[in-house]
């Protein structure tokens, strides 16, 4: 009792349900955890992006010097060696751009060198400029990632974002777990004081009845056993509420050593779910429809990659430029010249003993494997709201039960109570009984309203749908981003 009466000298904060979820979603580690798992995603998914924007390259060389020693023709045509140092400078802007929907590329670029030879005896300096320079390579025969990268790149960033939302909701969960077992332990905390108050009160009104010789020395011994048990079960009690408290503001992050004292919620209204409604809001909002479907395309790639490669294979390059080269800058400029260049080349493989049939063979067991695989767990995914939609509706009557049992045991307790004061019940065991019926129908409600919260919210979870709103579950992703 010492322990909760230094709390008392501190200030109460009051804490509701939703006060609690909404600080965990905001600061709980969990929470902390979802948003960077979800930045992650996010810039995974700009990468990808990125890679198929137009890229603007510059490379250059400043300088390149080399001394040495070269062997030389003369005019003679004898040999001989010559030191000599060459300095070359270059520069070149490019230009490149994939073509996602064939797997080549486009590009174009621009450059300029400069050479200077020193002999011993002469200098000479030269520049060559590339004008410009346009072409493309274009592989013909090969498996085409972007293809499939545009197909499921974005589909696994919507499923971030998904499961963000559905992360979300699960601190929601583990929130409210942490709530009520808060409060069940703070409730615990006051029928344990109410309880040994009570029969503190009842042992030393028997004490009196025992010296009269009203009661017998049996019962007296049952009051003082039921006083000792009462004194050890606040104690319990205290050192459960202070765990409790402990795991709660841990999970909250709260740092205050004010005392906390929660607010028991209540249930408004209540509203029926069709089941239906709850399959077809979590087919169309949650992570678990989405990787249905990458896992089906990620083998229809798998299988077009292994059909690709290791086959026959051709890949073009074709360039065409201006060009052109003078002892001065201006001359590198003028009545430029073409060039161009034209590349086919071809891999063809002559035997490789199944290879490549085998790793076909490989890739389409697999994909067969991923439809038997997501059909099975389409059927349990189904089957698994169904059970949160059933054990949902039947929380009204749960509540309702709780509810009822809570009044009729709190009032059987009391006529037990005042009866046994005035001596119209001298049996201590019914005493003992309506106590604890009244203390576990107390404890009992609490736990059908978490019953209810929780259900309720792993509904949501499952469907990222608000069935008390009507609405889909959402949030600012660009604040999450931006923060």
């Amino acid at each position: 009792m010492g322990t909760l009466s230094a709390f008392a000298q501190k200030p109460t904060i009051t804490f509701s349900l939703l006060d609690a979820i909404r600080i965990a979603q905001e600061q709980s580690p969990d929470a902390v955890m979802a948003k960077h798992r979800f930045r992650s995603s996010y810039w995974g998914f700009r990468t990808f992006r990125a890679t198929y924007l137009p890229a603007l390259q510059l490379d250059a060389t400043l300088p390149n010097v080399n001394r040495s020693i070269d062997a030389i023709t003369m005019p003679d045509g004898s040999s001989d060696y010559v030191p000599r140092s060459l300095t070359n400078y270059a520069a070149s802007l490019s230009l490149n751009q994939k073509v996602g929907w064939t797997g080549g590329e486009v590009f174009l670029n621009t450059g300029l060198q400069q050479t200077t030879n020193f002999y011993s005896d002469t200098t000479t300096k030269q520049f060559l400029s590339d004008i410009v320079n346009i072409g493309f390579r274009q592989p013909i025969f090969t498996y085409n990632a972007y293809k499939w990268d545009k197909k499921i790149e974005p589909l696994k960033y919507q499923k971030a974002q998904r499961k963000y939302l559905e992360d979300n909701e699960q601190v929601a969960i583990t929130a409210i777990n942490r709530f009520f077992n808060l409060l069940s332990a703070q409730i615990e905390v006051e029928i344990a004081k109410k309880n040994y108050a009570n029969y503190d009160t009842l042992y030393k009104i028997a004490k009196g009845r025992f010296n009269l010789g009203k009661i017998a020395e049996n019962d007296l011994l049952q009051l003082e056993l039921n006083l000792l048990k009462a004194d050890a079960s606040l104690e319990q009690s205290e050192l459960n509420y202070n765990n409790m408290l402990f795991l709660f503001k841990s999970y909250l992050r709260l740092k205050t050593d004010d005392k906390i004292k929660l607010i028991e919620p209540e249930v408004s209204h209540y509203f029926d779910v069709p089941l239906s409604d709850a399959v077809q809001e979590a087919k169309n909002n949650t992570s678990t429809g989405l990787d249905f479907q990458q896992r089906l395309l990620q083998a229809q790639s798998d299988v077009n990659r292994a059909k690709m490669n290791g086959r026959f294979d051709a890949q073009l390059y074709a360039s065409f430029g201006l060009t052109q080269r003078g002892y001065y800058l201006p001359d590198a400029y003028k009545s430029p010249l073409d060039k161009e260049r034209v590349t086919l080349g071809i891999t063809l493989p002559i035997l490789d003993w199944g290879k490549a049939r085998g790793a076909i063979r490989m890739a389409e067991s697999n994909h067969d494997l991923v439809v038997t695989s997501v059909e099975q767990d389409k059927i349990d995914f189904e089957q698994d709201i169904y059970l949160e939609v059933m054990q949902f509706g039947m929380q009204k009557k749960q509540l309702y039960i709780a509810a009822k049992s809570d009044t009729v045991a709190k009032k059987r307790f009391n006529v037990t109570y005042k009866r046994y004061m005035i001596g119209k019940v001298n049996d201590v065991l019914e005493l003992n009984n309506a106590q604890l019926d009244n203390d576990n129908a107390k404890l009992g409600y609490v736990n059908a309203l978490k019953n209810y919260w929780v259900n309720y919210y792993k509904l949501r979870k499952m469907t990222l749908f608000d069935f008390e709103s009507h609405l889909p579950i959402s949030t600012n992703f660009d604040a999450i981003i931006t923060k």
